[in-house]
């Protein structure tokens, strides 16, 4: 329970007599413990300094408690707070888990919380959409991140390329020019399959689609295919792996070498850039992938982050309060500057201006887009048949035929978890 627990036999009564009373030590009756969990590394211990500051000044009947996680193994110890009598009143959880913690139908609904108070209208749909079930809004969007491109501008100067490209035809086009004289146009691992998704969305199709509560793989309709085509159009123009992913080896170490143009990946990616090879600092430049006209950027994958109030929550109540707080404007502001990310709307994007990298991600997360929103989801990503699938066809094998094979076995998982 969120109660601080005294010394000696006073405790004991409290706890026992009230029954988890909720109540702080040495404050007013009415006084409230509110426990958060957040994932390391999500907010810097100074911002959380001056939220819980803030916020505790605010609603002096509030004691805030932050308590830090471990994304590894994550998921389960949700699920077991969740379904026991000891839940925090907020936990904070990667943006496409939302679906598969619903599920339990232990997470409080905050609808109407998103619609009178937080303006969810305009969330980030990359944020919001995996965070609504069944047609309630079980996750409250807090921060996105997505990937761009990150340049060499030496390189990019050397080529004599001084417009950065906004479509896919520019694109292709700058990288078979760079492609050339011991320079990698792109380094593109085989099977960075983020990547392949947003190309796939870019033509229209899916990963999986919903057949009315019945998920079915659809890497092999007309779209997801077109989406492969142009990632093998886009692989061959650099010496990446074809039947690796972007950490094996980690692309920032090919990258940091100085004879890659380009890699896709999230701006944060510079700074292991820097320090593996310091005499690219400065030099590193970024751009959102392009879309298919210049009108919109490409589609991207939105990562990020949702919170998140348990059904079962002490201080349920206390808890949606301090989720309003960290999803509006005020501290999204904040958090924004503080951590380089994307806050949760578009019309904050503002916020950023002045750090390249987190501007050009700012605005590719206008076309971002999450993994299909079924709870079985997760079980596909570990055994994932989308990576085998686009080493077959980088290596020359049908793209309808191995596409049809990863799609029944996307099927499968979305069937049995």
């Amino acid at each position: 329970m969120k109660i601080r627990i005294l010394a000696g036999a006073v405790a004991l009564v409290c706890s026992v007599a009230l029954g988890g009373c909720g109540s702080l030590p040495g404050a007013g009756a009415d006084s409230r413990a509110v426990t958060v969990w957040l994932m390391k590394g999500s907010a810097s211990q100074s911002f959380l300094d001056r939220f819980k500051a803030s916020y505790e000044s605010e609603h002096p009947s509030v004691e805030l408690e932050f308590v830090l996680q471990e994304w590894g193994g994550i998921g389960p110890k949700v699920l077991t707070a969740l379904e026991g009598d000891d839940a925090p009143d907020v936990i904070e959880v990667g943006n496409t888990q939302v679906a598969q913690y619903a599920e339990s139908g232990e997470l409080r609904d905050l609808t109407l919380e998103s619609i009178r108070d937080l303006g969810g209208e305009d969330w980030l749909p990359g944020l919001a959409e995996p965070g609504k079930v069944n047609g309630g809004q079980y996750g409250i969007p807090w921060y996105a991140a997505n990937r761009v491109v990150i340049y060499n501008k030496d390189l990019f100067a050397r080529a004599g390329i001084t417009t950065l490209p906004r479509t896919r035809e520019e694109w292709v086009a700058v990288t078979e020019e760079l492609n050339t004289a011991g320079r990698q146009g792109i380094y593109l691992a085989g099977q960075n399959w983020y990547v392949l998704a947003g190309f796939i969305w870019d033509e229209g199709g899916e990963l999986a689609e919903d057949g009315g509560g019945d998920w079915e793989g659809s890497l092999d309709s007309p779209a997801a295919l077109r989406g492969m085509d142009f990632y093998k159009t886009l692989q061959v123009l650099g010496s990446g792996p074809k039947d690796a992913d972007e950490q094996s080896p980690p692309e920032t170490d090919v990258f940091a070498e100085g004879t890659v143009a380009q890699i896709i990946s999230v701006p944060g990616s510079a700074a292991l850039i820097e320090q593996r090879n310091p005499q690219l600092k400065g030099k590193l430049g970024y751009f959102p992938i392009p879309g298919k006209s210049a009108k919109k950027p490409g589609a991207v994958f939105t990562g990020g982050s949702d919170l998140i109030v348990p059904e079962g929550a002490d201080q349920r109540g206390e808890g949606i309060e301090v989720v309003k707080a960290l999803a509006g404007e005020k501290w999204q502001t904040e958090l924004a500057r503080a951590m380089s990310y994307v806050p949760n709307k578009p019309a904050l994007a503002a916020v950023v201006e002045g750090q390249e990298g987190t501007a050009a991600m700012a605005e590719g997360a206008t076309e971002g887009r999450a993994t299909p929103n079924s709870p079985h989801w997760p079980a596909v990503e570990a055994d994932n048949p989308i990576k085998p699938y686009m080493t077959a066809v980088l290596e020359g094998g049908d793209p309808v035929r191995e596409a049809k094979k990863a799609s029944d076995r996307i099927t499968s998982k979305l069937i049995t978890g």
